[in-house]
């Protein structure tokens, strides 16, 4: 049996469109605005921190805590 790092259930795959409009819901409905701004800015976007910071007006910490909130809220309503 080939080991893939996870040993727990992992449920029903859901198609990559469905998984995308799940994460685009929760971001819409649960994330605030700058915390949606700062992960479209940074992943789809491609901006990097400094960028990010700057067109903000804001500190570089700032935005990573902004990040870090978000992908935490992100993954906790993902979780269900």
């Amino acid at each position: 049996m080939k080991n893939t790092g996870y040993d727990g259930y992992l449920g029903p795959r859901l198609s990559r469109e469905a998984q995308l409009r799940r994460i685009r819901h929760v971001m819409d409905a649960e994330l605030t605005e700058a915390q949606r701004q700062a992960l479209e800015g940074y992943y789809l976007q491609k901006k990097n921190i400094p960028q990010l910071a700057r067109e903000r007006g804001v500190n570089k910490s700032t935005i990573c805590r902004t990040l870090q909130r978000a992908e935490r809220r992100l993954r906790r309503f993902l979780r269900y």
